[in-house]
């Protein structure tokens, strides 16, 4: 049974995984909290010293350790969330860990949503657009990040892609839409950026059991919605990402 350590596991993000995924692989985390589900070593992600003896005899790092916050400002992702990011790499490095998979976000692209016909769809305005060709966001467009916590991620993201190519592991970036304790949607946008819990799992498994030849890969992690505008075909191809589900389950007549 494959060893996983999930950084920041208390959260939601990891709550969710570890409670899909329990039996499956061996789960453990490391946190400033306990968590309920998994063995935890509480520790200051910030500190590097600190979190390494998690990663000792792992496979496959899951890193959600950061202020999961759109709206952070600088001092939190200057004093968190980059120091967090960049000493679980470190950590995987230095502890032998074959796969490394970081969680990015939507916000590093977020400032598509500026641009039609994104900003008509996100703010549930259909009008005239076939969701059939929405002209879909690739993985290979350039990033446009919504503030300093999307830069952050797309931090991770080059980093992730240096710590690859330079010391030979793999790294699997999964820019998360929208996750929410409800695996609904709960307001127009989320009709395109849900990602469900179930999918979440599929998404995270994808990526534990993908070929060791995939070295590096970023990927949207979304539930196969509508109106959903990420492209998701390398997700498939790469790493057999299949979702299951769909926002539009879930749409009555007044929305």
């Amino acid at each position: 049974m494959k060893k996983i350590l999930i950084t920041g596991i208390s959260g939601l993000v990891g709550s969710v995984i570890t409670q899909k995924l329990q039996g499956k692989y061996e789960i453990s985390g490391v946190d400033l909290k306990q968590s309920d589900l998994a063995p935890t070593l509480q520790a200051d992600c910030t500190k590097l010293d600190d979190m390494l003896p998690a990663f000792s005899g792992i496979d496959t790092v899951i890193d959600l350790a950061s202020i999961p916050s759109q709206f952070s400002g600088w001092d939190i992702i200057h004093e968190t969330n980059l120091l967090c990011t960049s000493n679980a790499l470190e950590a995987s490095r230095l502890s032998g860990v074959k796969r490394h998979i970081f969680a990015s976000s939507n916000h590093a692209t977020g400032m598509y949503e500026l641009d039609e016909p994104y900003c008509d769809i996100v703010s549930g305005n259909y009008s005239g657009i076939d969701p059939q060709n929405i002209p879909l966001i690739t993985t290979d467009m350039p990033i446009r990040p919504d503030g300093p916590y999307g830069i952050a991620k797309a931090f991770g993201e080059a980093a992730g892609r240096h710590y690859s190519d330079q010391y030979g592991f793999s790294v699997m970036c999964l820019r998360i839409g929208t996750l929410n304790k409800e695996s609904a949607p709960t307001n127009p946008r989320q009709f395109s950026t849900l990602l469900t819990h179930g999918d979440l799992a599929r998404l995270v498994t994808a990526c534990i059991e993908a070929e060791e030849t995939v070295k590096f890969g970023i990927y949207y992690g979304v539930s196969d919605n509508k109106w959903r505008f990420w492209d998701i075909t390398n997700s498939f191809q790469e790493i057999n990402y299949k979702p299951l589900d769909s926002a539009e389950e879930w749409r009555t007549s007044s929305n």
